[in-house]
């Protein structure tokens, strides 16, 4: 196998790290396309077929440890809503991180790959029992309060004798997220306790006189693709000051508090993403200011990135089925769409796409890239410039696919889900087969 040669898109010289699209590890291979980890991807379509999606370990591993790396003395929490195997949840635990999970399915899921329950937190807004009885018999570390309806209910089922460790998720306020549907820091949406107006202290009132629960602290999550730290600042802001009058009318001291994830990744060249590094300075530097100013000793922080680790992991390749040209715009459509990566229709979100598995000196065109669904919605990346020659049976690549993709894709026209491989050190193994017709015949059971 012919090695790769150099980064495709090296990072400038520059102090603020650069926001890359494709994993670290993707070079441009000598025979012709793109490589990661050291493999053709060109080969991964024609070994696994088409759609693919391909998640590279070491860039896994590697963003895992920045969050580890900034900050030291945080619990970092992997989101496992992004995207989660069995697979990735042994290279975050090997990697020292804890895992949130939001149902009972990814809490056994983890339970079943060996991961330590006690490093497991359970979010959810509408938690089931099943949920809830789940997380009990395996021993998770936190379970984060969503409302006050969950108190008396999460209570019940607590053991007698025993304690359950919980976070309280509260709303601070504040307005942040790269779509409507995504800002969750904010009142009149169906996450939290509101600060404002003192439901959230009511909350914190009525757990500890529950003395099956052991109220640890405060959760808050503000949003998704969050670009800049402004939003992290302000939620510090309001939330010490909570914690201060809390203490001085319960004499209690929370040890904990989670300002959860929401961090932005770039997908195409030029968007902005949050650095560890300076996340860590900036908010650790907030919050321990505030915290002086109010007295209280500094809570153990703990965040939670999701799609910032996996999303630039991950490349989906796709082969094209058809190019055709109406009304003056091209399209190409590829045997994907919107049943592995429904993000664009529920987003409006557009990517990065470039051919994989050959190199071509045709002139580039504008072309719009469509998945092969029955919706008009089914666009992946509008007025992107592709080789002109491009035509069915190429291999097209497109990065920052490893987040909020399979974990939300569907079984739409009866399309099964796509299959993922693992790349690192030049070999690939497949971590989750493809859905086959079979797997969808099997869940009909008849009239």
């Amino acid at each position: 196998m012919a090695m790769p040669t150099a980064p495709v898109s090296p990072p400038p010289p520059s102090s603020t790290p650069a926001a890359p699209v494709w994993p670290a590890s993707t070079r441009e291979a000598p025979g012709g396309g793109l490589s990661v980890g050291g493999v053709p991807l060109g080969e991964i379509a024609d070994r696994f077929g088409t759609p693919v999606y391909v998640m590279d370990e070491d860039e896994v591993r590697a963003r895992a440890r920045a969050w580890r790396t900034a900050l030291p003395g945080a619990d970092v929490a992997y989101a496992g809503k992004a995207f989660l195997s069995r697979a990735m949840i042994r290279w975050i635990e090997a990697e020292g991180l804890s895992l949130d999970v939001c149902s009972a399915g990814e809490l056994e899921l983890a339970a079943h790959s060996g991961f330590p329950a006690e490093r497991i937190v359970l979010h959810g807004n509408a938690k089931s029992p099943d949920d809830v009885r789940a997380a009990l018999r395996l021993g998770v570390g936190r379970i984060v309060i969503d409302g006050t309806g969950e108190i008396a209910r999460l209570a019940a089922l607590v053991p007698p004798g025993a304690r359950q460790r919980v976070l309280l998720r509260v709303v601070p306020g504040v307005s942040a997220g790269a779509h409507a549907a995504v800002r969750t820091g904010v009142e009149g949406q169906k996450f939290g306790v509101p600060v404002a107006g003192g439901e959230a202290e009511e909350a914190v009132e009525r757990l500890l006189g529950r003395p099956r629960l052991e109220l640890a602290g405060l959760h808050c999550h503000l949003g998704s693709q969050i670009a800049g730290l402004g939003p992290y600042v302000t939620a510090v802001r309001r939330l010490v000051p909570l914690l201060a009058r809390i203490r001085d009318r319960h004499g209690v001291t929370f040890p904990e508090l989670d300002l959860g994830g929401g961090f932005a990744i770039a997908y195409r060249e030029g968007d902005p993403a949050v650095d560890p590094r300076t996340y860590a300075e900036r908010i650790g530097s907030e919050l321990a200011l505030q915290c002086a100013r109010f007295g209280l000793p500094r809570p153990r922080l703990t965040v939670e990135p999701g799609r910032w680790i996996a999303g630039p992991a991950g490349v989906a390749l796709y082969r094209v089925l058809s190019v055709k040209t109406t009304a003056g715009r091209t399209f190409v459509a590829v045997d994907g769409g919107m049943s592995d990566n429904p993000r664009p229709a529920l987003y409006g979100v557009r990517y990065t796409v470039r051919p994989a598995g050959r190199t071509s000196a045709a002139p580039a065109r504008t072309v719009t890239v469509v998945g092969r669904h029955c919706e008009a919605g089914d666009v992946l990346a509008e007025d992107v410039e592709l080789p002109g020659d491009l035509r069915p049976g190429d291999v097209l690549a497109v990065p920052a696919s490893g987040a909020y993709q399979l974990s939300m894709a569907s079984a739409y026209n009866l399309v099964g889900r796509p299959p993922v491989a693992a790349v690192s050190g030049g070999r690939a193994r497949l971590l989750v087969r493809r859905e086959t017709l079979d797997d969808l015949r099997s869940r009909d059971v008849g009239e």
